[in-house]
């Protein structure tokens, strides 16, 4: 009995930690955004904590791309050097301190309500919170029990050259999968702006679908008893307390969300120029191609990527009428200062960083769009020539 529930401990934690770990080294920029996420939120609420108002974002951010590669290879060869038995000691001291790291780290977002979505599985499976914190105690549980019997797990093979050169394999497989989807674009897109995806369609909310439910809450004093009461607006007609003069509304009173409604696929993007007109609907529902170059952050833009953007689209506007332009989520100012230095030939438009950063994990990154489907993206880096492109879409 011992042997199958340490088998069956041992194959669901080794195969977990592998497809956690393929999930998001498929797209190790989604998940150091995500780091990021983390780490900033756990930064503002410690200097809450200390009375602290120095502002600034936490040293880790600057290094959460490169901690989120480090992880998932981590993931990915805990798991496999589990299944294979190999160094079982070592190995579930590796996944027990992951784990309670991941717990932690988890436990206190959903506590805290500082991220929505954890992204332990990238965005192919989203979890919240509170379902990520629920898996990562199941596995805790798993882990103690292999970490407690790590003597009765037998490896494969006691010799030390094939186990090392597993090792090896799996690490140097792993790493440059995780640095292969960071240099070009994740290999499975779980994005809403995939290759395929009908932009327009995806912002749409059909006809007779559920609004969010909301409901006010109240803050009750009674001047005087001191009792306090919260309470809902209906409760609050209902009950008629609003009659009495003893109780008294404290505070603003809170919008609470009782019940979720339709949510469209896409519903934080808008267009604008510098001076705040609305050119999602033009830009995206433009009928011929069109390339979108997406800069979320000018700061940190490859520049010499850019440079080549900026040629190509030249060429494109001249030898087949494209419109081409870059959008960021910088200032209109630093936009200016930016394409000025560039001697850029493209439109300048503006939206928020978290959309700009799901349209394409490059930064810079290309969206080829027409009548609002998203025909291809490349990273800057791996963006074909421009006769390449001619050949295959512009003069056809």
């Amino acid at each position: 009995m011992k042997k199958i529930a340490l088998n069956f401990a041992r194959i669901f934690v080794g195969v977990l930690f592998i497809f956690s770990g393929l999930i998001k080294a498929n797209d190790p920029l989604g998940f150091g955004y995500k780091l990021q996420e983390y780490f900033d939120e756990f930064h503002n609420i410690f200097l809450k904590f200390i009375g602290s108002d120095a502002g600034g974002s936490f040293f880790l951010s600057e290094m959460a791309t490169g901690i989120a590669i480090l992880l998932c290879v981590l993931e990915i060869v805990l798991g496999a050097l589990l299944l294979f038995g190999f160094w079982s000691k070592k190995v579930t001291w590796g996944l027990l301190g992951t784990i309670i790291f991941f717990t932690f780290l988890t436990f206190v977002s959903a506590f805290f309500k500082i991220v929505t979505s954890c992204g332990c599985f990238g965005d192919a499976i989203p979890l919240t919170p509170w379902e990520s914190f629920s898996k990562d105690l199941v596995l805790l549980v798993l882990i103690v029990y292999l970490f407690l019997h790590h003597s009765l797990i037998k490896p494969i093979t006691d010799k030390p050259g094939i186990q090392k050169g597993v090792l090896a394999g799996v690490l140097v497989l792993s790493t440059l999968f995780s640095l292969y989807t960071y240099r070009r674009l994740p290999i499975l897109d779980f994005l809403p702006y995939k290759v395929g995806a009908n932009i327009p369609e995806l912002m749409r909310i059909p006809p007779g679908a559920q609004p969010d439910e909301f409901q006010i809450m109240y803050n009750l004093t009674n001047k005087k008893t001191k009792e306090k009461k919260v309470m809902s607006d209906k409760e609050y007609l209902k009950t008629e307390i609003w009659k009495d003069d003893n109780w008294e509304i404290v505070g603003t009173p809170e919008k609470k969300l009782i019940k979720k409604g339709y949510e469209p696929k896409i519903k934080d993007l808008n267009i604008s120029d510098g001076s705040g007109t609305d050119y999602t609907k033009e830009l995206i529902e433009n009928p011929y191609y069109n390339l979108i170059i997406v800069a979320y952050n000018l700061k940190d833009t490859d520049e010499e990527g850019m440079s080549a953007l900026n040629a190509m689209s030249l060429n494109a506007a001249e030898q087949f009428n494209i419109r081409t332009v870059l959008l960021t989520s910088n200032s209109a100012q630093d936009a200016a200062v930016f394409s000025k230095k560039m001697k850029l030939f493209t439109e300048l438009f503006y939206a928020d960083a978290v959309p700009l950063k799901s349209m394409v994990r490059a930064n810079p990154g290309v969206l080829l769009l027409k009548n609002g489907v998203v025909i291809n993206k490349w990273a800057y880096n791996a963006m074909p020539s421009f006769e390449e492109l001619s050949e295959k879409y512009f003069s056809k």
